[in-house]
Formats: C-alpha cells, sequence, structure tokens
C-alpha cells in the first residue's frame, strides 16, 4: 500500500520496467503441419470408419435413436440437422454429416 489506504505501490521490479528476456529465432521457419483431409466415411481425427444409420425417431436433449441395420442404438444429434427417415454418418456415437442423395 502506499501508505493512505489507497491503491497499492508496485513491485520495484516493474515500477522500473522489468523486461522478458525472448528466445531469439534464427534458421529457416519450421513447416506448418497439414490440416487432414476427409476422404470418404472416414473420421479425419481417428481415421475410423463412420457407419451410415438411418435415424428411426428423434429423442429429447439432441439424441436420436437409429437402425443400425443389426439393432436399433441411441446416438447424438446435435451437430447435425436431420430428420426421422434420414441417413447419417456416426462415428463414436456423435452423428457427424447427413447422408444427401446427389442430384441426377
Amino acid at each position: 500500500m502506499d501508505g493512505t489506504g489507497g491503491t497499492p505501490e508496485p513491485a520495484p521490479e516493474l515500477a522500473r520496467g522489468a523486461r522478458v528476456r525472448l528466445p531469439v529465432l534464427g534458421g529457416p521457419p519450421e513447416p506448418r503441419p497439414t490440416i487432414p483431409e476427409c476422404y470418404g466415411d472416414v473420421c479425419i481425427t481417428c481415421s475410423d470408419e463412420a457407419i451410415p444409420v438411418t435415424i428411426v425417431e428423434l429423442l429429447d436433449d439432441d439424441l436420436a435413436s437409429v437402425d443400425t441395420g443389426q439393432s436399433l442404438e441411441v446416438v447424438s444429434v446435435a451437430l447435425v440437422d436431420a430428420q426421422v427417415g434420414d441417413t447419417i454418418l456416426v462415428h463414436a456415437k456423435e452423428a457427424i454429416a447427413v447422408v444427401r442423395a446427389e442430384p441426377n
């Protein structure tokens, strides 16, 4: 404190304009990492395939009951705009895309 009950005085090293030494940059810049691209129905994060399923029922909390062709499962549809009857790609119980028919 400054003795008057006001704002505290800055620490001496800050009052003198203390400086932080920066690392010396030299040599050629390192190459930037490449951004992975999507190829087909594959997750770019882990390279696992997404599974196409059909929405049977929309549930509360951005969930949907889907038909996998072998059983019914509940998945999240929070990331997509899908309706009952739509085919969606699901990876790790999360819908990542809606499959749309290509126009003829």
